[in-house]
């Protein structure tokens, strides 16, 4: 039956004449749940049976999901309590106009916490900004909970969150990716309660943070050809709702922060009504305790860690935590659990070069892009093996890192890339593109930021904040930057993704210079004080029959072929950053993307997770071997610049020829001793410095003073100086360190070398398309040996 006492968002409410947590007599008998809870919805008259609603492509995970207990597991890893009731699942449900106040029923259910557009959620219809969404739900509160406050928690909410319980107004939120709580004891009654959640969404046409999602007649919830790079809205509760009983006094927050220097654990616990009260963390490792410090609640304790065990993503070891807010005289304490990675992550020159350091040591950061979507939840994984997987598979597949994408996942997710040691760099959602944003919505923007960063600055996986992407609401990048990396100085700060793109401007701080070069991975050049990282690159795409959402339409920066195609480019690309871009400086790389998302087919996995579309065991090996090239960087190549020089093929079998022009052309020929001037002089090059770039090189006929080899159309020719810019880019290599001699990169089409194929030569791109880009024999033919020249 539904509760009479519904709320009215225009009035405050009746007032209460016997608050719940004073009541002394035995609450109404329930049957608990596992969580401690009896909780159902308010069966508005006249419902019909909640029935799930086919989604339009299904996981492994889609039919795991209980109707009554959906994501039963604790929502908080890092500040846990015994005692709490999740209130997931089945909640009456109704969709009103936007100005609209409480309906008068609920002629529907909602799976609690899937969003109204999801098929999880049993609703799956598009939203509006006309639209208000409207939940409710009874539930009753053990008894053994009495004496102490009841908080309500949201995990996320998007966007405009307003709560009632009993027809008193508990609180109201805005912003879709931040956790929020309110408060509720004074509004319970004892035996049946009624919550009343509304939320409004608007989207892209308000001014919040929205990421990638799309409310218009493009983007509705049915697969669709038109999306493009942009996704199905979802609005409304999307992560676990759930109560918790707390003492008057208690912890709210524990930022806990590695400092290896001094091999200290910092720790801040932040309380609620506890001034001038006395608090205590200790470190475990298995039970047994390694240190511990007292002092005042709200200030920075220094716990002794002696001998730090390190997480990284080769040993992501943590430490348990307990904070205590002892009891004082009649008022009783507080205790929460917790963990901790020791870890460091900063800056450092390396042979010159700035590169970011993991516990003092450079290691190559190679990660993909994550959105976070799900063809069945959206927004929201179906289960936590779901929420996990995603990460597992970075890890089968080599990746150190993972970039997510314009989302904030929840805190299980969190807690997964701790656990299994990988490194994070967390976006903040941005807003419209095309807009500049007002005032009220840039102090909206940054106030949802700062909460987003002090709800996961404990968690060891974070190594960088994103503050903004590609010029998408982009303003103050500069101050912003400056302003997140005073609020947390143990991470690196990325001004902006994609400074190279989409009439972005470079806010030029933060601790990187971040580029998006499609397919790539093109040149990023590190500078004073910023390290060179490559925020997007890839997008090679591979449609999966049977695993489309759009079947047939996807979209993709470079379409391949088959999986043979797909295996080889990728694989080329992480080669080519290994070979070419590492050495040169840059020191970080995010492949888009880690699964196809509604209309992109670009994913290393399909939409739905059924199938890995590369060869995980050859692409893992790819990974690592970059990783392990870090660790091991080869010195750099130089080449006798003013000099004259003959290359030379290296490949067995040819090494009696060398690189010659012809009609302007370029190509391999037998060259010796006994061959005439005219041979001789055409195979003979001098070494400039680079026309496009000076720490590169161009090579200049010796018999054709100022025409220079360049690529055009991929083919690699005998062309004269224009003075354009095109022309000096075509016109320069960059030297890669070669066994037996020396690659030589482009510059303008970085990843692709000089190669000699049939007797031609071209510009090549490991398992690219063409025949001249076969992988077979790929590194041999692009070494070549310089040598004396024959032409002095």
């Amino acid at each position: 039956m539904t509760d009479t006492r519904t709320p009215d968002p225009g009035q405050g409410g009746r007032p209460r004449s016997r608050p719940w947590r004073r009541l002394t007599t035995a609450l109404a008998a329930c049957a608990l749940a596992a969580t401690g809870l009896a909780a159902t919805p308010a069966g508005a008259a006249g419902q019909a049976a909640w029935e799930p609603v086919p989604a339009p492509m299904t996981t492994p995970w889609t039919d795991q999901v209980p109707v009554d207990d959906p994501l039963p597991e604790y929502p908080r890893p890092q500040l846990t309590r015994p005692d709490w009731a999740g209130l997931n699942g089945l909640w009456d449900f109704a969709v009103t106009d936007a100005d609209a106040g409480v309906p008068d029923s609920f002629d529907e259910q909602i799976r609690v916490p899937f969003v109204a557009e999801s098929a999880l959620s049993g609703i799956q219809r598009k939203i509006t900004p006309d639209d208000k969404l409207w939940y409710q739900r009874e539930f009753t509160v053990p008894e053994d909970w009495d004496g102490r406050d009841v908080k309500l928690n949201f995990g996320g909410s998007d966007w405009q969150t307003t709560v009632w319980v009993n027809g008193e107004k508990a609180g109201e939120h805005k912003g879709g990716f931040d956790a929020f709580d309110f408060t509720v004891t004074d509004h319970l009654e004892a035996g049946a309660n009624t919550v009343t959640v509304s939320v409004w969404d608007p989207t892209q046409h308000g001014g919040g943070a929205v990421g990638k999602q799309r409310q218009d007649d493009e983007h509705d919830i049915e697969p669709h050809p038109g999306g493009g790079i942009w996704y199905t809205a979802a609005s409304g509760i999307w992560q676990t709702v759930w109560l918790e009983p707390v003492a008057p006094a208690h912890i709210t927050r524990l930022d806990l922060t590695p400092e290896l220097g001094d091999e200290t654990l910092r720790a801040t616990v932040h309380a609620e009504g506890a001034e001038g009260r006395e608090v205590r963390v200790t470190v475990l490792d298995g039970g047994k305790e390694v240190g511990t410090a007292t002092g005042a609640a709200g200030e920075e304790l220094s716990v002794s860690v002696p001998d730090p065990r390190l997480w990284s993503p080769d040993d992501p070891f943590l430490y348990d935590v307990r904070a205590e807010l002892p009891p004082a005289g009649d008022a009783p304490g507080d205790e929460v659990g917790s963990y901790a990675g020791m870890r460091s992550i900063g800056l450092k020159k390396i042979d010159g070069v700035q590169r970011p350091v993991l516990n003092g040591e450079f290691v190559f950061q190679t990660g993909t892009l994550d959105q976070g979507y799900w063809p069945d939840g959206l927004y929201t994984a179906p289960t936590d093996e779901a929420l996990k997987y995603d990460l597992q598979a970075h890890k089968d597949l080599g990746f150190n890192m993972v970039r997510k994408h314009i989302k904030v996942e929840p805190q299980r997710w969190f807690h997964w890339a701790d656990k299994l040691g990988l490194l994070v760099w967390q976006d903040m959602p941005s807003m419209d593109t095309g807009k500049v944003p007002d005032a009220a919505a840039r102090k909206q923007w940054e106030k949802e930021y700062h909460r987003i960063i002090d709800q996961h600055r404990s968690s060891p996986s974070v190594v960088m904040w994103v503050n903004q992407n590609e010029g998408w609401g982009q303003y103050d990048q500069a101050r912003i930057a400056d302003e997140v990396k005073a609020a947390d100085p143990s991470r690196l700060v990325n001004n902006m993704s994609g400074v190279n793109c989409c009439g972005a401007v470079d806010g030029g701080n933060g601790d990187v210079v971040d580029n998006h070069v499609y397919v790539g991975p093109g040149n990023t050049a590190p500078e004073p004080g910023r390290a060179a990282v490559l925020g997007e690159f890839g997008g090679l795409g591979l449609r999966t029959e049977g695993h489309e959402w759009y079947p047939g339409g996807g979209f993709s920066y470079e379409d391949q072929a088959d999986t043979a195609a797909l295996n080889d480019r990728f694989t080329g690309l992480l080669d080519g950053i290994r070979q070419g871009q590492m050495p040169a400086g840059l020191s970080a790389s995010v492949y888009t993307e880690i699964t196809d998302v509604e209309n992109e087919v670009n994913g290393l996995l399909t939409y739905d997770r059924q199938v890995v579309k590369v060869d995980q065991g050859r692409v893992r090996a790819a990974n690592q071997a970059l990783i392990d090239a870090s660790r091991d960087l080869p010195g750099a190549v130089t080449l006798p610049t003013g000099e004259n020089r003959s290359l030379r093929v290296t490949t067995e079998g040819h090494t009696e020829r060398f690189l010659r022009h012809e009609d302007g052309l370029a190509w391999t020929a037998p060259v010796t001793e006994e061959s005439g001037a005219t041979l001789k002089a055409n195979a003979t090059y001098k070494v400039v410095p680079g026309l496009g770039d000076e720490t590169c090189y161009s090579l200049e006929s010796r018999n054709h003073p100022g025409e220079y080899l360049r690529h055009r159309e991929s083919r690699v020719r005998r062309d004269a100086d224009d003075g354009t810019r095109l022309f000096e880019a075509d016109a320069t290599w960059c030297a890669v360190p070669g066994e037996g001699g020396v690659r030589l990169s482009s510059l303008n089409m970085s990843g692709s070398y000089l190669r000699h194929h049939d007797s031609e030569v071209w510009l090549a791109t490991p398992g690219g398309k063409q025949p001249y880009d076969t992988l077979s024999k790929f590194t041999a033919d692009t070494t070549w040996a310089l040598e004396a020249p024959w032409a002095p």
